[in-house]
């Protein structure tokens, strides 16, 4: 009768180790996987913002920023350090963040040539979530905080505020990841 006891009572304490230990390899994983997503998006964040800040007139006299969407930035920048000014864009395809690049090239100078195109961040849900991945303000910003309309607005934009939403696992995660950053263009500043 106690071997039955002792057995019992073994039984019940290495299913609840096994428990235990299941569970903790699960949230492991899930933190580990929460902190490579946070790495890639402050990563993407500091690319952009890095980015934007060089925006200046394009190699062939265009206005710094070509375009701008909800979705996407289109604008010109020397992102390379070389002699030229490359046009750069950002936008969403699905759920990643891509980067492209256009040289300038050609007598006379265009940006007809091919883009070079990176993905900078992955499993993004803004589109999903229904958030603008940018929004644009005037010199006003942070006292008018009302984002300007796009793109009818190009020439008025001086600040984008960028929010990234990452979510590798939504059945895992209980919220998105959200990365946002603040950057003022500084070749189109007022004062």
């Amino acid at each position: 009768m106690e071997v039955m006891v002792a057995i019992g009572m073994f039984a019940i304490i290495s299913v609840a180790v096994g428990w235990i230990l299941i569970h903790s390899v699960r949230s492991t994983d899930i933190i580990w996987e929460q902190l490579a997503t946070q790495n890639d998006g402050r990563a993407a964040v500091q690319q952009f913002v890095d980015d934007v800040r060089r925006a200046e007139t394009s190699s062939i006299g265009s206005y710094p920023i070509s375009d701008a969407s909800s979705t996407s930035f289109v604008f010109y920048a020397n992102v390379d350090n070389d002699n030229s000014r490359e046009k750069v864009r950002f936008w969403i395809d699905g759920t990643d963040l891509k980067k492209g690049v256009i040289q300038p090239s050609g007598n006379p100078l265009n940006y007809d040539g091919e883009e070079s195109v990176i993905t900078i961040a992955e499993s993004v849900v803004n589109i999903a979530k229904g958030i603008a991945l940018f929004e644009y303000y005037d010199n006003t910003y942070p006292v008018t905080s009302t984002p300007l309309t796009v793109p009818d607005a190009l020439t008025d934009i001086r600040i984008i505020r960028m929010q990234l939403e990452l979510e590798k696992d939504p059945t895992a995660t209980p919220v998105p990841l959200h990365v946002e950053a603040v950057v003022n263009i500084r070749n189109l500043k007022d004062n």
